[in-house]
């Protein structure tokens, strides 16, 4: 058993050094949100556990103690889109292996070299800087948000969400990796889409398949996950598991619904948020990606509400720059989709609620009502 060290450090090359001195001593770490307001702070340090803040300068030990296991290497908050943060512990050995089988699969003549610009308290920044701490890559550090003149600096790859995306010109790099939310539906050549989340550390599918080691199975409909790079625990209660296509019982199932077909991993969304309205299935994140493609959509999340005629009423909240949608809305859901998908109500607002690396909060969807 152990410590767990709380860094409370700003995405750059001072949080880089820290990294390095945790590796070096073996010492447990999470690294804290830096937007957070005092309150939010003190509640994000013990769902964490953490026993001590490194802010750079000072290391204030904290009251409460909840040391982790000797092979326990982070601790890290899961983004919270679908409910409730969870702490998730991750092993050394599941970090190098996430980033050692990341840096070969983009590798090309060299090493990439990873311009940092997403948020180290979730596992798609984190992961950047682990690739350089824990294996070959290297980091070019500058600005999160000049992302348009990192290639000309040196850097060759970028992890990106998909606001990012759509804001910068990303040609310049050799690879971008894009996560968090569903892509769009065109893309550079140099885009790669990921799958994963904190609990696999990092992205685990790109472009549709696994990494090398990575096993991903359908299981009555979710997707389920047997990897190196899988976390060990939750903080106080065990990795969930279930029986996989092997007859083992050694799978993670993720909570995502999809398929695999011929080895290419599809993904339908969380299984807690499909909406089942008039007798059919319509998944939020399909309809999403139909309706942000429409000119006048900046930002859109559809949930739904009960409704004693229809089962679920199907609700889109968009953000748009005041163009009238109603009729293109129910025009492309119907016809991409189906009728079923066109709205009941489309309401009008002014920020979709999302997560530090791009998900839809869902849970807080209600809000906007």
């Amino acid at each position: 058993m152990g410590p767990l060290l709380a860094l409370n450090l700003a995405l750059g090359p001072d949080l880089e050094r820290a990294l390095r001195r945790c590796v070096e001593r073996g010492e447990a770490f999470c690294v804290l949100d830096q937007r957070l307001s005092p309150r939010r702070r003190l509640e994000e340090l013990d769902l964490l556990g953490a026993t001590a803040v490194f802010d750079g300068t000072d290391r204030v030990a904290l009251s409460t103690r909840r040391d982790v296991d000797a092979d326990v290497g982070l601790v890290m908050l899961t983004s919270g889109s679908s409910g409730p943060a969870k702490a998730a512990e991750l092993t050394w050995d599941a970090l190098r292996a996430s980033a050692d089988v990341t840096q070969a699969t983009l590798r090309g003549d060299a090493p990439p070299a990873w311009y940092p610009c997403l948020p180290a308290n979730h596992i798609g920044g984190l992961a950047v800087l682990l690739r350089a701490v824990l294996s070959d890559a290297t980091l070019v550090w500058g600005d999160p948000d000049d992302l348009d003149d990192a290639p000309s600096r040196g850097a060759t790859h970028v992890s990106v969400v998909r606001t990012q995306l759509a804001r910068h010109d990303l040609r310049g790099f050799a690879k971008v990796l894009l996560g968090g939310a569903r892509a769009p539906t065109a893309l550079p050549d140099n885009v790669v889409t990921t799958w994963g989340m904190t609990e696999t550390g990092s992205g685990i599918v790109y472009n549709g398949y696994p990494l090398a080691g990575v096993d991903v199975a359908s299981v009555d409909g979710e997707l389920a996950v047997r990897s190196p790079t899988l976390f060990r625990s939750y903080r106080g209660a065990p990795r969930p598991r279930v029986v996989g296509p092997d007859g083992r019982d050694d799978w993670f199932p993720t909570g995502d619904a999809g398929d695999v077909v011929d080895g290419r991993v599809s993904v339908r969304g969380r299984k807690g948020f499909v909406i089942t309205t008039g007798g059919e299935k319509l998944w939020p994140e399909d309809l999403e990606a139909v309706l942000s493609a429409l000119d006048g959509v900046r930002d859109v999340a559809v949930t739904a509400v009960e409704d004693p005629e229809w089962g679920q009423r199907v609700v889109a909240l968009v953000v748009s720059d005041g163009t009238p949608l109603d009729d293109m809305i129910n025009a492309v859901a119907a016809e991409r989709i189906g009728p079923w998908a066109k709205p009941k109500e489309i309401r009008y607002v002014v920020a979709i609620p999302r997560t530090g690396n791009g998900k839809i909060r869902r849970s807080e969807l209600a809000n906007l009502f």
